[in-house]
């Protein structure tokens, strides 16, 4: 009997070919997910697609399947044995991952991600294992959408023009970060002239803040633009800085006080010369009402004098006094030339007997 035993090379040789034709059946399963990244809103549910093509029909039993975290291979939702196996599931999934189990026999292998957070975005792997073996890694994204920025101003006060002034632009709760743009009311880029800062809150969702520096113009308009990158959204805010926001330069302050106060003063003298020119008019006025007044007796008088003058011409040369005395007339006549006794004489003369016959 004649014994041959193989060289110890050619078993070896023999396992590696082996070996080989078993990892080159094993990568004959193909495993497709998305070749996009998934894009997902905060707090919503994602679906991280998986599908494979078997050979041949196959039973369940036969089936694994297993997603894991690409980068530190922690265990995201494990199946084998027609059951869920999740006794190694990192804890942060717990409760919040599933399958489809009636489209399993249909090479659906889907992930059921719920209320995705920040914390989750990153690249999941699906391993499939029928009879033969593949896998694929698709890219999972988080976006939630800013509020509408606002934009203040540093101060809105005491601004001259020629000061530097800084405008911030807030926009809250929004992932991931956006990009940011300022103009001013030309639309000419000034986005060089900023600085923008995040601050993530508990749930990893961002505040940013915007600040540009600017050389204060009056009736200047600046805009805040915010876009996200993954939704595509865009947000606009508004400055105008008028008038109103400005305060005058000291030496146009004191240009302006000393303006206020001349006008002051010439108002006060005009009143004054005003006030002298009515009193003297009231006093020329009451002049003439009293020259007026003189005037009206004067002639007056004037023209008594005259009846008077005219009676004596109508006399001839002897006039005549007539005095009534308890009820009787005396009269008596002289000549032009009679003395001022001879006529006292002839009134009182009347008189005297008048009132001798009274007692």
């Amino acid at each position: 009997m004649i014994c041959s035993l193989n060289p110890p090379w050619k078993t070896m040789l023999s396992l590696l070919l082996t070996t080989m034709m078993a990892l080159q059946t094993m990568a004959m399963l193909e495993v497709n997910v998305p070749e996009q990244p998934v894009v997902v809103l905060h707090g919503r549910d994602a679906v991280l697609n998986c599908s494979f093509s078997p050979a041949s029909a196959f039973n369940l039993s036969d089936l694994s399947i297993f997603w894991q975290l690409t980068d530190t291979k922690r265990s995201v939702h494990g199946y084998w044995g027609e059951r869920d196996q999740l006794v190694d599931q990192a804890e942060r999934f717990a409760n919040r991952t599933s399958l489809w189990p009636v489209q399993l026999g249909l090479g659906n292998a889907s992930l059921l991600l719920s209320s995705v957070v920040v914390a989750d975005e990153g690249s999941y792997t699906c391993f499939v294992r029928v009879q033969d073996y593949g896998s694929a890694a698709l890219l999972l994204l988080v976006a939630a959408p800013y509020s509408k920025p606002v934009v203040t101003l540093e101060s809105e006060t005491n601004l001259r023009p020629g000061d530097e002034l800084a405008l911030t632009c807030v926009a809250y709760g929004g992932y991931p970060e956006a990009g940011v743009i300022w103009q001013d009311g030309g639309g000419r880029n000034l986005t060089e002239n900023i600085t923008t800062s995040l601050v993530a809150n508990e749930e990893g969702l961002f505040t940013m803040t915007s600040v540009l520096t600017v050389v204060l113009e009056p009736n200047s308009t600046y805009s805040c633009g915010l876009f996200n990158p993954l939704l595509g959204e865009e947000g606009y805010a508004f400055v105008t800085i008028t008038g109103q926001n400005m305060a005058f330069p000291p030496v146009a302050l004191w240009v302006t006080v000393g303006l206020a106060v001349c006008l002051l003063v010439l108002l006060i003298a005009l009143a004054a010369v005003c006030s002298r020119k009515i009193k003297e008019s009231c006093e020329e006025a009451r002049r003439e009402a009293e020259e007026a007044k003189e005037l009206e007796e004067e002639e007056s008088k004037t023209g008594v004098g005259a009846r008077r003058r005219a009676g004596d011409e109508s006399g001839g040369s002897a006039y005549s006094l007539i005095q009534e005395v308890g009820g009787k007339n005396v009269m008596g006549f002289k000549e032009e030339n009679a003395s001022l006794e001879d006529i006292f004489n002839g009134l009182i003369g009347p008189l005297k007997m008048n009132v001798g016959k009274d007692f």
